[in-house]
């Protein structure tokens, strides 16, 4: 293969570059595809439930979902803050959604779930009862078919789409807590 120091490439070698290009997977890989190739249509979004409102998450949101953190609570805190929780050093309010939305208590022996939406300073949790599942056949509603939502949605909820006949309403959780903050001013 060397002869004085310099690699002899072999007559029946392809050069490396053109060897990527003649790359065939074999039978049953998985290939990720690069995301300017992904088609937005079949990426599936997600939505979680409050009671029987399903919201959806915003696709270029990050969130995660987490045990009950322990709660500090403030004293003074509007109705439906129940305080802060300590996510990975950062201090993110958590809410109650059921309270704020005027859907009654939680059913008895769910034990919530922390759904945390952004990041460091931006973060804001909620109390799920669920994880948050997967809807990639969302159908869009016309305004019309969009049903009564409760008040603190009102306006807020742009847009509805069904699933397995479930309604899910895009939920701007920015716009949402800014409001929810306004109100409590």
């Amino acid at each position: 293969m060397e002869q004085g120091g310099r690699l002899r490439i072999e007559a029946d070698w392809l050069p490396p570059v053109a060897g990527l290009a003649h790359f065939e997977p074999p039978p049953g890989a998985y290939l990720a595809v690069p995301r300017q190739f992904e088609q937005k249509e079949q990426r599936a979004r997600y939505g979680f439930r409050i009671d029987t409102i399903g919201l959806l998450i915003d696709p270029a949101t990050g969130s995660e979902v987490m045990p009950m953190p322990r709660i500090a609570p403030l004293p003074g805190a509007p109705a439906g803050l129940l305080g802060l929780a300590n996510v990975r050093g950062n201090l993110v309010p958590l809410y109650e959604l059921r309270t704020l939305m005027e859907l009654g208590p939680r059913p008895a022996g769910v034990e919530p779930l922390a759904l945390v939406f952004g990041e460091s300073d931006n973060a804001v949790g909620v109390l799920v009862e669920g994880h948050p599942v997967a809807l990639a056949r969302l159908h869009p509603l016309s305004r019309a078919d969009i049903p009564v939502i409760p008040a603190a949605l009102e306006g807020l909820a742009p847009a509805g789409w069904v699933q397995d006949d479930v309604i899910w309403l895009e939920f701007d959780h920015n716009a949402f807590f800014d409001m929810t903050l306004q109100r409590a001013a």
